[in-house]
């Protein structure tokens, strides 16, 4: 990552700067330009990492105007455009119109450095990290700033929408980068083992405690921790983790040291703390303490514009050295929109996944994504060639089906549903076990099984009697 931006200024008498504004600094070397025409000449020499323009440049001519023009548009390459005001409401309609950010005057060097280096960090720290929405630049822009500081953050959002990847951020854009990263699922914590996982213990403090072992709070130290699923913490350890935090130090189980702390705090979750304040199920003390800096990841259906650039970073991944020659067909780019995803980031990948072992080629094509309800059966992929000419077993009652006029997509339809049926068998009606012995999801066979169901097939009468007492099944196509 380059260490020093070069910055283009326009300025304007409407917007006051400050006089020790800097025009060398260890982040940055700034050129300040005095007219439209000396900026537009000296952004056409050279390749410029940030310009600064004025949110009011002259009488009837503002930033959203100036962003427009084809000099900034042609000769502005890969550059961020910053806009610069007296007032908030000046940067809007620049910050509408293209602008990434914004600095409010007067402002010194420390301010545009801080600038710089967030966007850097926004740009450039993160591969995991998607900014095209609107909210998603504003929350990450948040939490680079919150980063520079030892403030408590509490991440809230649905399951799913990436507060964990938020959370890894803060710490990758903190001081505390070179620390470690110590990630808790207070969720997955056995209630008997908590206090152990989280404060370590001596040797001997318990039956099985052979050698002393440090806990998580005390890994974390120098580094950034995150309680994940603070919510569903017992309200016991909630006490003694509030003590904790209050003192900045801990003490192992079964030893009277005190060790001292030094952590940054993140939590995160997917309830209403404020709802279990009140319900009594959630320490009022224990809230305040992390709800120091809040942030709130928005589910996906409510940030459109990241879906195909989390879906190309997910290809990129997955195939580091084939994904620019991935793509989606207009259909799959148009169903990846305009799919609600219950599930948000999380079931995107689960459906990418999919997708790429279903493609035939190098274009991902709408049915290739398998989401829930866009198809019908007969529109998913055709099975691969050795199941077509594997014969299939069909059960005796099924035999008269095959009088009709030939079909080779029933037929292929008909052994993939014997197979079914034979596999929910073996597991004795198991969804999950099944799913997972077919390689498919839960969700995806329980999708076949109610298109069964809408063929005629009686599922739990199949699987409760025999193969010669089966009704006759109808099938469309």
């Amino acid at each position: 990552m380059k260490q020093k931006w070069q910055i283009l200024m326009l300025q304007c008498r409407h917007v006051q700067h400050s006089p020790r504004l800097a025009t060398q600094h260890v982040d940055y070397e700034l050129t300040q330009t005095q007219s439209w025409d000396e900026f537009a000449a000296t952004l056409q020499s050279a390749k410029w990492d940030m310009v600064l323009i004025p949110s009011q440049y002259a009488q009837g001519v503002d930033a959203a105007e100036l962003l427009g023009h084809r000099v900034l548009k042609q000769f502005g390459g890969p550059a961020v455009v910053v806009a610069m005001g007296d007032q908030a409401s000046s940067v809007s309609r620049a910050m509408q119109h293209g602008a990434v950010d914004y600095l409010l005057a007067p402002f010194e060097s420390f301010h545009l450095s801080q600038l710089v280096n967030r966007l850097k960090t926004i740009g450039h720290g993160n591969s995991d990290v998607v900014t095209e929405s609107a909210h998603n630049r504003q929350l990450f822009q948040m939490a680079q700033r919150v980063a520079q500081t030892d403030a408590s953050v509490l991440i809230n959002g649905e399951s799913g929408t990436g507060k964990e990847v938020l959370a890894r951020f803060i710490h990758n854009a903190s001081p505390r980068a070179n620390g470690p990263f110590v990630a808790i699922n207070c969720a997955a914590l056995p209630e008997s083992m908590i206090e152990s996982i989280l404060f370590g213990h001596a040797k001997g403090a318990f039956t099985g405690a052979i050698q002393s072992h440090p806990g998580k709070l005390e890994v974390a130290n120098q580094g950034s921790l995150l309680l994940d699923e603070i919510g569903e913490l017992p309200l016991a350890m909630q006490t003694k983790l509030l003590r904790v935090l209050q003192e900045r130090e801990v003490e192992r189980l079964g030893c009277n040291k005190k060790i001292k702390l030094d952590i940054r705090v993140l939590a995160a979750t997917n309830l209403d703390l404020e709802v279990a304040v009140a319900e009594g199920r959630f320490r009022s003390d224990l809230y305040y303490r992390l709800n120091v800096f809040p942030l709130q990841c928005a589910p996906l259906r409510e940030r459109k514009q990241d879906i195909l650039p989390l879906a190309s970073n997910m290809i990129k991944r997955y195939v580091p050295d084939y994904h620019e020659s991935i793509g989606f067909s207009s259909d799959a780019k148009q169903l990846l929109e305009t799919y609600p995803w219950p599930g948000n980031v999380r079931e995107l990948e689960n459906v990418i996944q999919r997708a790429m072992v279903l493609s035939r080629g190098c274009v991902i094509r709408a049915e290739d994504l398998m989401l829930p309800g866009a198809f019908a059966m007969s529109d998913l992929p055709e099975l691969d060639a050795v199941v077509v000419d594997t014969p299939a077993p069909i059960e005796p009652n099924r035999q008269r089906m095959t009088n009709d006029k030939p079909s080779l997509r029933k037929s292929r339809k008909l052994a993939e549903f014997d197979t079914i049926i034979d596999t929910l068998r073996r597991f004795d009606g198991h969804r999950s076990k099944s799913a997972e012995e077919l390689g498919v999801s839960t969700r995806a066979l329980r999708y076949k099984i109610q298109t069964m169901r809408e063929n005629g097939w009686d599922i739990e009468q199949i699987l409760a009697h025999g193969p010669n007492d089966l009704a006759e099944p109808s099938f469309h196509y």
